[in-house]
């Protein structure tokens, strides 16, 4: 045999190939990284899907927080929309009030007597204060009817006249009405609640040692 010659017997016993299924330290160490790497993998999947669902229910609640603070939003708009409008109104009744009061003013400065039918002391008190005007406006009413129906044509005109140029403040029939209103509440029975309101408003319910039924007060004080 040349020396060069390769015997071929010889290599292949240095270099015996495994039989199969049997692995060698190399490649038991390259299964052990992949089986870790494999694990590794799978626990930053699971991570990875924790995370997605924990993101997810914090974007669902985000939602949710955004869309109420949105109707809160809504809704502070409309109250602000309330108000401004509440505003606007009490603006323009203060200007309404000021205006009459402005209006009054001035009737009163140019013809004082038209409102106050008579000439009168001012020193003089009133004993029926706010009722006083009334009284007097019902007598003229009540005597303008009589002297049409008698046919005082040219008093009934001058009556007339005295009304239309004055306008009763509504004190007496208010009063009259809310006693009218007590009576009702209480059976038109003078009992101590009753008498207690009377005595409160400066109205007698007694002649003598009787006790007046409640037409006749009413007759008598209104």
């Amino acid at each position: 045999m040349n020396e060069n010659d390769i015997d071929y017997t010889e290599f292949m016993a240095e270099n015996e190939i495994p039989e199969t299924g049997e692995v060698s330290g190399g490649e038991t160490e390259s299964v052990e990284e992949l089986e870790v790497q494999k694990a590794v993998v799978e626990e930053l999947a699971a991570d990875k899907a924790e995370l997605a669902e924990k993101y997810s229910a914090a974007k669902t609640e985000l939602d949710r927080v955004s869309e109420e603070l949105n109707v809160k939003k809504a809704e502070i708009y409309s109250l602000k929309a309330s108000l401004e409008q509440m505003k606007n109104m009490v603006s323009a009744l203060e200007s309404s009030l000021a205006a009459e009061k402005a209006k009054e003013r001035d009737l009163q400065e140019r013809r004082p007597n038209a409102l106050a039918l008579i000439d009168r002391d001012v020193e003089l008190p009133d004993r029926f204060p706010g009722e006083t005007r009334d009284h007097v406006l019902e007598a003229v009413c009540k005597e303008r009817e009589t002297a049409e129906k008698e046919g005082r044509i040219r008093a009934a005109q001058v009556l007339e006249s005295v009304l239309v140029e004055n306008e009763p403040n509504g004190t007496l029939s208010r009063r009259r009405e809310q006693i009218k209103k007590l009576f009702s509440e209480n059976g038109n029975i003078i009992n101590g609640r009753v008498m207690e309101e009377l005595d409160r408003s400066g109205i007698s319910y007694k002649t003598g040692n009787g006790y007046l039924m409640p037409d006749e007060i009413i007759k008598r004080t209104f």
